[in-house]
């Protein structure tokens, strides 16, 4: 197991600095700083939590480069380039596929629109569906996949067109306990398939974002001296989970040290 004293860390892969966003009138995002770190020999997988209407979505949005904050930046890639549309790969709550185009035609799809041949595009697809388990569904149509296969697809299906970069919305919601726990593994197992793999995770589900990631960011927004709600959500608190012996452990739910962090996130919430 790889701990916190012998991690060797190489520069920022995501940047963020002083994003703050106006809309109609109402200052959602005030000031948002955080970065990623390029953690050597492991991908990274962020956890992103706030209470709802916090304004993660329009963050979110600023992240994968769809829309543009007012003030400030996003820098993404070992290179630190300012976001474009395509450098991230947003996979939505309910895996969205092309119904009319097979798992196969789905994925040459994605990496003929990041560039690639036509012979390329369909020799990168192959790989990827070697890669998650799924060759032998290169024929199916979405709907006849399960749920899990979609998000396998769906993930492949961002990786050929952003390569490193995956942004994941509640990836976890509705789902049993031993799914979850595939669903974790193959976050995991995602990330580490390169070293320079960043997988975001917008969560509500506290559990499953300690669990699968090595960073957790809070979200949430400053009150004054009188309690009122002072415009303008931030990063109001970073989980070093690598600092903490939590990341990169396959049994670290069965840990006190995961109840305990668990326990002191979902506290946190209240102050949000």
């Amino acid at each position: 197991m790889t701990t916190a004293n012998h991690v060797e860390k190489r520069g920022a892969l995501l940047t963020v600095s002083d994003v703050s966003l106006t809309l109609g009138g109402n200052i959602i995002l005030h000031g948002v700083n955080c970065q990623v770190e390029d953690f050597v020999g492991h991908g990274q997988v962020v956890g992103f939590l706030g209470p709802s209407g916090i304004g993660k979505s329009q963050f979110l949005r600023i992240l994968a480069g769809l829309n543009k904050p007012d003030t400030g930046s996003v820098l993404v890639t070992e290179k630190q380039v300012p976001v474009e549309v395509g450098m991230v790969g947003v996979v939505a709550q309910h895996y969205p596929l092309f119904e009319h185009k097979s798992v196969l035609g789905n994925l040459t799809f994605a990496a003929r629109r990041a560039g690639s041949k036509r012979a390329e595009a369909r020799e990168k697809a192959m790989a990827m569906l070697k890669r998650f388990g799924l060759t032998d569904r290169k024929d199916f149509w979405p709907a006849q996949l399960s749920g899990g296969q979609r998000q396998r697809v769906a993930i492949a299906q961002q990786l050929l067109c952003s390569e490193h970069f995956i942004l994941m919305d509640e990836p976890f919601s509705g789902l049993d306990p031993i799914v979850l726990d595939e669903v974790c593994k193959l976050i995991k197992e995602t990330a580490d398939a390169h070293e320079l793999n960043t997988i975001i995770v917008v969560t509500h589900d506290v559990d499953a974002a300690v669990a699968v990631a090595d960073t957790l960011w809070l979200m949430g927004r400053d009150h004054d001296q009188e309690g009122n709600i002072i415009p303008g959500a931030r990063i109001k608190t970073k989980y070093d989970l690598v600092e903490r012996g939590l990341a990169w452990r396959p049994d670290v739910v069965y840990t006190a040290d995961f109840s305990d962090c668990v326990r002191e996130v979902r506290k946190q919430f209240w102050s949000l």
